[in-house]
């Protein structure tokens, strides 16, 4: 069981530093989404504060004389 263990402690450190990084990321996704700073793509849903939405200028297009530069 110790050869087994220390021929493969390299793939099971990345497995560990994959799957760290997956919750994570996962964690901040929802973290964000229970806090209300995301848009999901779906800006109708979210009452328009879409200032960092993807989807932003398709769902509240500017004005033409106050687009950004």
């Amino acid at each position: 069981m110790m050869s087994w263990l220390s021929a493969n402690l390299v793939n099971i450190a990345l497995i560990a530093a994959v799957a760290l990084l997956v919750y994570f990321c996962a964690r901040s996704l929802i973290r964000d989404k229970k806090a209300g700073k995301t848009c999901g793509g779906n800006c109708a849903s979210c009452g328009g504060a879409c200032a960092g939405c993807s989807m932003a200028g398709a769902c509240h297009p500017q004005p033409a004389g106050k687009r950004k530069a």
